[in-house]
């Protein structure tokens, strides 16, 4: 690795004329260097390319006009390679508009092979290259300039070595294996670009369903609020309002200052600045009629289910047996939760809308036939 060429790019021009040349290559090694500290979005600091061969350091500081670099993220005859990529789907749909596709995440790739499940990606360079990578610059300023020596040379490291492991995974899948893989990231990329409605927030907070509708209603508020005003300053959602907060506001509805600062884990600096809306966001709220307040969110699942969803669990553990694949991408415990919930407890149950593609056309109805027998 010592001799291979690192290549950087510094203006518009460069960028755009060696997207016309990857463009031909079969597939491409991506990674990103961000930092994401006090800021809601992440701040791409250094995009790596690697082609097996070379590799290249993008200056995200320097360069201003991604187009050509959204389009060869976008070109179909270019496999994009990342590992564990979510956080990098994130860096490049804020940078560029758009996120790589097709999409091959060698972790994934690691589970259908059966070398482990959710695998990080020094621990898979170990298994498939034998190579033990340095740590040491992981959490470095990536932000600072000009890079150190060593940075320079992780960062490069990174693609290469993604290179030669995606090659080595790669020449081991079936074509079917493949083809669910790519599946796979074609998911991760729509999620991607499912970003949360701000008004649909709340449905995501703990104990949200021991709330009453005119709770709830509340609820709804203080997130949404919290949810434009995060990405309007661009902080973290805890800098305006911490989570372990919503549910006592919502259920306690403070009407003065000196209430909403016993509530708990509440900040003094919300208080401070932010308490007189958080105050008139909840007054407003609990005044809605009741016409205008959310449904009841449904209660999680007896204890009692608990058997039935293991015996759920247990058609796709025989499936990934009989298939070579680590079980825990078979099936999602939320899937399987959402399947129980559309009938429990007598039925008829439904598949639900999240058990899609290969999954579906494989187990939806031994699911469905496991639940009928009980």
């Amino acid at each position: 690795m010592a001799d291979v060429a690192i290549h950087w790019i510094l203006d518009d021009a460069s960028l755009a004329a060696q997207c016309q040349k990857w463009r031909q290559r079969p597939f491409l090694a991506l990674d990103t260097e961000f930092m994401r500290v006090d800021t809601f979005y992440p701040i791409a600091a250094l995009v790596q390319v690697g082609d097996g061969q070379q590799a290249w350091l993008i200056d995200p500081l320097r360069i201003s006009d991604w187009r050509p670099f959204a389009v060869l993220l976008e070109d179909p005859a270019v496999i994009k390679v990342l590992h564990s990529c979510s956080e990098d789907l994130e860096v490049f749909q804020r940078l560029t508009g758009s996120c790589p596709q097709p999409l091959f995440d060698t972790q994934i790739a690691a589970g259908y092979l059966n070398i482990g499940f959710s695998m990080g990606y020094s621990r898979l360079v170990k298994e498939i290259l034998d190579i033990e990578l340095s740590k040491d610059e992981t959490r470095s300023d990536w932000l600072q300039r000009p890079l150190s020596a060593l940075q320079i040379r992780y960062a490069a490291d990174d693609v290469l070595h993604l290179s030669e492991v995606y090659q080595r995974l790669d020449a081991r899948l079936e074509p079917w294996r493949r083809a669910w893989l790519l599946e796979d990231g074609a998911e991760l990329v729509a999620a991607q670009g499912e970003s949360t409605e701000p008004l649909e927030a709340w449905r995501e907070v703990k104990l949200a369903w021991r709330l009453n509708r005119q709770q709830l209603a509340v609820l709804r508020a203080l997130c949404a609020w919290r949810e434009a005003q995060a990405r309007q300053r661009d902080q973290p959602r805890n800098r305006i309002l911490r989570e372990r907060s919503l549910w006592p506001l919502a259920r306690f509805q403070p009407q003065d200052t000196a209430a909403l600062a016993r509530i708990e884990d509440m900040h003094p600096r919300t208080v401070r600045q932010d308490g007189e809306t958080v105050l008139r966001l909840i007054a407003e709220a609990a005044a809605l009629p009741d016409a205008q307040w959310p449904e009841l969110l449904p209660e999680p699942l007896p204890l009692e289910a608990t058997a039935l969803l293991k015996r759920l669990r247990a058609v796709g553990q025989r499936e990934a047996e009989r298939l070579g694949i680590v079980p825990e991408l078979m099936l999602r415990k939320k899937t399987l939760e959402a399947l129980l919930k559309s009938g429990y407890p007598q039925g008829p149950y439904q598949l639900p809308d999240s058990l899609r593609g290969w999954r579906r056309e494989l187990m939806g109805q031994m699911l469905l036939d496991t639940l009928a027998r009980d």
